[in-house]
């Protein structure tokens, strides 16, 4: 498995970049003097027996002698408990961190480490298409061509982004362009499990550990064993929690809840958010050590207002994808009713895609694809149902409330269609509070009783310019 570090995705600077960590083991005394072993693995085991990562013969070597661990700090050496000890650099140690160029010893083999880092350049993909996702635009190429690049590997990946830009479809496409396609992929919405019931939903419970507890239950890692785990608005996750998820990426073992055996798993950790986890370490709520090894490819999901180049092709694949099975592949004049010779894909006027691409979306991808299924369910041509929206007002709201109500889908959660109305009234009290302020910054933040450091993070949240007319 290979663990990559990189800059996110710059736009403005390509190609773009990731750092590819390894280290090297070289045989220097022992039975397989001479040879070398290149490892990209974050947890690298050393012994005879067959299981491990790199395995040597030398009989006075235990069976499962020492690992090396990769954390925050650097690479970590830690006896298994081996029967001859674990020397470095000639002193006896049960865990140290290791120097390059150290000497490690066990029994009478002896292996010199070597870390270093190779740099790679991410080109932008020339496809349109990968996996789950659609895009043509230069974000979601790069994007593309990153997921190429890593998809084989097992780094971890961090998906940051906003509510419905489709980090899962970046999750489910990492999985199934990767080795482990054939195993399971398992998903974990850490923010719509209870925070008494998340625990064993990630690990696992015994028999009797809690009330209700009635069976031994395998938690996600255990069942993924072999394939990804995806964690879904990681950024929930308790405190308490974070140590123990911390312990899976580092030693890939758990312990199940009320069980006191070590389980073994060998999986591919993937995790998404909406929250800014830097920002989150700042203020206390997430362990910076957990970040920093989650943090290892970081993945910035776009907002559809930053690639609107995408939405006539996404528009496309939803009424391939949406149109009922037996009207998929009609035939017709093509009219914008969806009404003619036959029974066409309808197809979007010019007037509509304007105001399609004029719409400000803040519910993403997501809301644009509830659109077009809405158009569809209702039987009604999808231009006449979203060219409404597409013309609200990209500038500031007037004071006067509207009586819009909520429209609910069937397919979404109660968490992801709150948060998708949370947006929507965030950019327009923004707008409406700035428009009262005539622009003041200082003005708006008294207004609203807000601090004005957290008004200014608001308005670049949403790209939101207090000078616009």
């Amino acid at each position: 498995m290979e663990h990559l570090t990189g800059t996110r995705i710059q736009r403005d600077v390509k190609p773009a970049t990731v750092n590819l960590r390894r280290c090297k083991l070289v045989v220097i005394k022992g039975p397989e003097r001479g040879t070398e072993h290149v490892i990209a693995a974050d947890v690298i085991r050393v012994g005879k027996a067959p299981e491990n990562d790199l395995t040597v013969t030398d009989e006075t070597v235990s069976r499962v002698h020492f690992e090396i661990v990769r954390d925050a700090k650097g690479y970590l050496l830690r006896d298994l408990r081996s029967t001859n000890g674990t020397f470095l650099d000639g002193a006896e140690i049960k865990e140290a961190y290791i120097r390059a160029g150290s000497v490690i010893s066990s029994g009478a083999t002896e292996l010199k480490f070597t870390p270093f880092e190779e740099r790679i350049e991410i080109l932008p993909s020339d496809k349109e298409r990968l996996g789950e996702m659609v895009g043509r635009s230069a974000p979601m190429r790069e994007i593309f061509g990153l997921v190429e690049r890593i998809a084989s590997t097992d780094a971890t990946v961090l998906i940051e982004g906003e509510t419905g830009t489709g980090k899962d479809m970046i999750a489910r496409t990492l999985h199934a362009l990767s080795p482990r396609r054939g195993a399971p992929f398992i998903v974990v919405d850490c923010g719509a499990v209870s925070g008494t019931l998340i625990e064993s939903e990630l690990f696992g419970h015994e028999k009797g550990a809690f009330t209700g507890a009635v069976s031994s239950r395998q938690g996600a890692f255990e069942l993924a064993d072999g394939g990804t785990v995806f964690l879904d608005e990681l950024g929930e996750l308790a405190l308490d929690l974070q140590p123990k998820l911390l312990r899976v990426l580092e030693q890939r073992e758990l312990r199940r809840v009320g069980g006191g055996k070590v389980i073994k798993v060998d999986l591919r950790v993937v995790a998404a958010t909406r929250k800014d986890l830097r920002s989150e370490v700042e203020k206390g709520k997430f362990r910076e050590d957990l970040y920093f090894r989650l943090n290892v490819v970081p993945i910035v999901a776009p907002s559809l207002c930053d690639r609107k180049d995408d939405i006539p092709i996404l528009v496309e694949h939803f009424l391939a994808q949406l149109m009922p099975e037996g009207k998929r592949d009609g035939t017709g004049d093509g009219s914008a009713d969806g009404k003619g010779d036959g029974e066409a894909r309808p197809s979007l006027s010019e007037d509509t895609m304007a105001a399609l691409m004029a719409h400000d979306w803040p519910g993403n991808v997501r809301e644009l694809r509830n659109v077009i299924e809405r158009a569809l369910a209702l039987g009604t041509d999808p231009g006449r149902l979203v060219a409404p929206l597409g013309h609200r007002p990209l500038q500031r709201a007037s004071s006067q409330p509207t009586a819009a109500e909520p429209e609910f889908s069937p397919e979404l959660s109660f968490r992801e269609q709150k948060e998708q109305w949370t947006e929507q009234f965030e950019r327009r009290y923004l707008r409406w509070l700035l428009g009262r302020a005539e622009g003041n910054i200082s003005k708006a933040a008294r207004a609203a009783d807000m601090d004005r450091k957290y008004l200014h993070k608001l308005l670049k949240k949403y790209d939101i310019d207090p000078a616009a007319p």
